[in-house]
């Protein structure tokens, strides 16, 4: 099975990282990488936000911006964020206020003329 070139991407993990990751994670990269990827983002998933994001750093640095080391930290799919589950517990959880229309087991739904 093809790669699709990702491999020789200017960063491997392309496919994977979210706009927020993306966005300072090619602050790092030149024009020509920049390029590159969005060759690739065009000829793929054509992502709107992605390219115009991309087209943005482009224009930059062609008008003399220079690579940055970008924010190690950025938001990476290899870096496993552990969710603990909801916060919501039956302490935090409202009282329902009424029963459903249509009457639970224990408590039968009135007709609608008994209804004040």
């Amino acid at each position: 099975m093809a790669d699709n070139g990702r491999s020789t991407l200017p960063l491997p993990d392309y496919d994977h990282l979210p706009i927020g990751g993306l966005e300072s994670r090619v602050r790092s990269l030149t024009a020509g990488e920049v390029e590159e990827l969005l060759a690739y983002e065009r000829t793929h998933a054509d992502r709107l936000p992605v390219t115009e994001l991309l087209t943005s750093r482009l224009e930059q640095l062609e008008a003399g911006a220079e690579p940055t080391s970008g924010d190690p930290g950025a938001l990476r799919p290899e870096q496993s964020q552990r969710h603990t589950g909801s916060p919501v517990s039956p302490a935090t959880s409202p009282q329902p206020h009424s029963p459903p229309p249509h009457g639970t087991p224990d408590q039968r739904g009135k007709p609608k003329g008994d209804r004040m």
